[in-house]
C-alpha cells in the first residue's frame, strides 16, 4: 500500500534575484510533491521569509496570507523611481525649492512617520503591483504604457521604526547604486562640489554629478496587503524630497519568523522552533536555448541542503526541517483541541457542541490529527468548513 504524501510547511529564506514561484518550484522538485504553494509573494529584489506549504497544508495558505508581517528595509530619500524601488527609472529628485534633502534630519523623519504612517492609514499601491484591474495585473498594464489608477486601501502599521540613517551621495542614471560618503566621493572629504541644481526636478533629467541622499534603515510591522514600496514613496513625498526602496527583507509572517527577526512579536520558544525549520537558498544563473533558438539566461532558486545528500536522502532532510501538519495548523489559525468522538462527527460533516467566534482548526491532541477547519454554526455549535483526510 502506497504511503500517503506528507503535509507540512517549510520556511524558505528566499534569496534576491528569484521569484516566489522559483522557490516553490525548487521545493516541489526536491520533495517530489505536486501540491505546493506559498503564503504571500516576495518581489525578486526582496529576500526573506517565504512560507511554503505542501500536501494538505496548502489548505492553510489562505489563512496564513492574511497574517501581519514584519519587514526590514532601506529607504533612499532624495530620489524617487517609477516603480518606487530600485528596479525602476529615476524620476524624482532633491526637492522643489521649499524642501531640500539637507533639511531632513533623523528627528524629522521620525516625527513625520509618527504623524502620518502609523496606526490605521490609507495607502495607494504602486502601479507596478500584482493587483488585478479588470482581470489584468497592474504591472502588465503599466508596462504597456496604459494609465493605471489604483484606489487607496486601508492598512494598519503597527510599527515603523527608524533603525539607522546614513548620509551620502549617489551618481548616474540607474537607481540602487551604492551609497558613497563625501570623503569617498571626492577623496578629500570636501563636499562643496555637490549641487542639487545639476538635477532639474521639472524635467526629471539626471546628470552624473553627485546627488546627496539619505539611506534610512527601518523595521515595519504591518497588516497583510501593505506595500513597503508605497511607504517609501509616501515618506519621501511627505518630506518633499522623493523616496524609493532599495532593500527589502521579510523577517516574519504571522507566527512564522526567521532567526534574524527582531520584531519581538514572537516568543523565544516559538522563535527557537522556527529557527529549526528555516531553509536557506541561493540564486544560480541558468542559460538555455528556447524553441525559437534564442539563448536565455535566468536565475533559479537552489535550496541549501547538505552537499553530500541527493535524491531520497535530500528529500528526507528537507522533510525533517519542515513543520508538521499540526505545527502548521496551530501557527496558521486559532486551534481547538477536540476528542476522537468529535473528530468522527466532523468527518461525517456533522456539527459539534463548541463555541467559536472565528475560523478555527480542530485537532485531536492525543494523535496530533488535524481534523477540520471549523466555522461558527450558531451560538453554541461549530461546523466543518474544510475536512482534512485522516492520516
Amino acid at each position: 500500500m502506497a504511503q500517503p504524501a506528507p503535509s507540512g510547511l517549510i520556511i524558505i529564506d528566499k534569496p534576491q534575484g528569484v521569484t516566489s514561484f522559483d522557490a516553490v518550484a525548487a521545493v516541489r522538485a526536491a520533495l517530489h510533491i505536486k501540491k505546493v504553494g506559498h503564503a504571500g509573494t516576495l518581489d525578486p529584489m526582496a529576500t526573506g521569509a517565504l512560507v511554503i506549504a505542501f500536501g494538505h497544508a496548502t489548505r492553510l495558505l489562505n489563512a496564513i496570507v492574511e497574517h501581519d508581517k514584519t519587514y526590514e528595509a532601506t529607504i533612499r530619500l532624495g530620489l524617487g523611481t517609477t516603480t518606487d524601488d530600485a528596479e525602476g527609472e529615476l524620476i524624482a529628485v532633491q526637492g522643489d525649492g521649499t524642501h531640500a534633502i539637507t533639511d531632513v534630519t533623523q528627528e524629522k523623519i521620525r516625527a513625520v512617520i509618527a504623524d502620518h504612517f502609523t496606526g490605521d492609514i490609507e495607502q495607494v499601491p504602486n502601479t507596478f503591483s500584482a493587483i488585478k484591474i479588470n482581470g489584468k495585473r497592474a504591472y502588465d498594464l503599466a508596462r504597456e504604457g496604459k494609465d493605471v489608477e489604483l484606489k487607496a486601501r486601508p492598512v494598519h502599521i503597527g510599527e515603523f521604526a527608524v533603525l539607522a540613517v546614513r548620509q551620502g551621495y549617489v551618481a548616474g542614471e540607474r537607481a540602487g547604486k551604492p551609497l558613497r560618503e563625501a570623503v569617498d566621493w571626492f577623496g578629500t572629504g570636501d563636499s562643496s562640489g555637490v549641487t542639487t541644481s545639476a538635477v532639474p526636478a521639472a524635467s526629471g533629467a539626471l546628470s552624473a554629478s553627485a546627488i546627496p541622499v539619505l539611506d534610512v534603515d527601518v523595521r515595519v510591522s504591518c497588516s497583510s496587503g501593505t506595500y513597503i514600496r508605497a511607504l517609501a514613496r509616501d515618506l519621501g513625498a511627505e518630506l518633499g524630497v522623493g523616496g524609493h526602496l532599495i532593500r527589502l527583507r521579510r523577517t516574519r509572517v504571522g507566527h512564522f519568523a526567521l532567526p534574524d527577526d527582531t520584531s519581538g512579536l514572537i516568543g523565544d520558544e516559538a522563535m527557537e522552533a522556527t529557527r529549526d525549520h528555516t531553509v536557506t537558498a541561493h540564486s544560480e544563473s541558468k542559460t538555455f536555448t528556447n524553441r525559437d533558438g534564442e539563448t536565455i539566461t535566468r536565475n533559479k532558486c537552489v535550496l541549501d541542503t547538505p552537499a553530500e545528500l541527493s535524491g531520497e536522502e535530500r528529500r528526507n532532510w528537507l522533510l525533517g526541517r519542515a513543520l508538521t501538519m499540526e505545527q502548521a495548523a496551530r501557527g496558521a489559525m486559532p486551534a481547538l483541541d477536540i476528542t476522537p468522538e468529535e473528530a468522527t462527527e466532523l468527518r461525517f460533516g456533522r456539527r459539534i457542541e463548541r463555541k467559536i467566534g472565528e475560523p478555527t482548526v480542530a485537532i485531536v491532541p492525543q494523535t496530533h490529527d488535524v481534523v477540520a477547519i471549523l466555522e461558527r454554526a450558531n451560538a453554541h455549535q461549530a461546523k466543518p468548513a474544510t475536512v482534512f483526510p485522516a492520516e
